[in-house]
């Protein structure tokens, strides 16, 4: 009797442990998968790849969708790392910069049937859908700080690579710093590389010897360079992409924030929830919540001051203010 009652609990064990594990490989296929390739410092540039892979880890912890990513130097070209990703059948393939959009395009058309996530970039192919920021207009709310506080009526912009992404950080920042300081001087270089955090320094120390007080980079791991530059000769910057603060906690004022890591959450959770991207072109900025800046710490506002921020974000966010004309 016992033996027969142990082997009727083993058969219920046998069958329950089965049933558990199909369970689990049911749960395992029905997860979304997603690959995002890389910007060119990748991760650990503090700022637009660490958003990106940022946006992914709350969607794997929230949404329950597993993913995986490549970088330039893993995969030698971009066009490599998106093809890779797209073998490991992942549902999306997301490409971080402007820089993906030949690349994507490429692989896209080869494999019209998946389903791509182009940032920062425009794309007409119907299976890959963009989003990018209006950078110019948080730069501008940067650069009328700049022009608000500046002693010396001289500060800086230092740009990554000179293209027409960079150039909207660049003119949103000059426009912003002449709306309060029209006889301010604005110096402006560009590094050719996001990765190169010595030459940002030696930007920066350049940049100062000529009087330069605050100093705004768009150019990546380059422009921690320039923070921290600004830091150690006791000069101001700003972050980019996301608040850099704790880069250099007596340097950097405020930052542009491009809200990548939300934006990838927020598309990753539209697809789990309908099962689609809604819109092909989207272009967000202040008033779409896409752009902002961090709080501003280390100097202070007069309520006057304060009172015109606030207006130029209402001014640019209803349109009275056009930045690119």
């Amino acid at each position: 009797m016992n033996k027969i009652f142990l082997i009727i609990t083993i058969i219920i064990f046998s069958l329950t442990i089965t049933a558990c594990s199909s369970s689990q490989i049911d749960n395992q296929s029905n997860q979304m998968k997603i690959g995002i390739m890389l910007s060119e410092a990748g991760l650990g540039d503090q700022s637009f790849s660490d958003l990106g892979f940022a946006g992914l880890e709350k969607a794997r912890d929230e949404l329950n969708i597993s993913f995986d990513y490549r970088e330039i130097q893993d995969s030698e070209t971009y066009e490599n790392g998106l093809e890779e990703l797209v073998k490991q059948e992942n549902d999306l393939i997301i490409g971080l910069g402007f820089s993906m959009l030949e690349p994507m395009e490429t692989i896209a058309k080869k494999y019209p049937d998946k389903t791509f996530l182009l940032i920062d970039s425009q794309s007409d192919l119907p299976n890959i859908y963009n989003i990018t920021f209006k950078e110019e207009e948080a730069s501008f709310l940067i650069g009328a700080l700049a022009g608000m506080k500046t002693k010396t009526n001289v500060v800086g912009f230092v740009g990554g690579e000179n293209n027409p992404l960079i150039q909207k950080f660049e003119k949103g920042f000059i426009e912003g710093v002449k709306s309060e300081n029209p006889n301010a001087e604005i110096l402006s270089q560009y590094a050719n590389t996001y990765d190169d955090d010595k030459l940002g320094e030696k930007i920066a120390e350049q940049f100062i010897a000529d009087k330069a007080d605050f100093i705004y980079p768009a150019a990546g791991f380059t422009g921690v360079g320039v923070i921290n530059e600004s830091q150690r000769l006791g000069t101001y910057s700003f972050g980019v992409d996301s608040d850099q603060f704790y880069l250099a906690e007596k340097a950097v004022v405020s930052s542009m924030i491009k809200q990548v890591d939300q934006v990838i959450f927020n598309t990753v959770k539209e697809i789990v929830e309908s099962g689609k991207i809604a819109n092909k072109n989207s272009e967000l900025g202040l008033k779409e919540n896409g752009v902002d800046i961090a709080p501003i710490r280390i100097i202070d506002l007069s309520p006057s001051e304060e009172e015109r921020l606030k207006k130029l974000r209402e001014e640019i966010s209803n349109g009275n203010i056009t930045i690119l004309k």
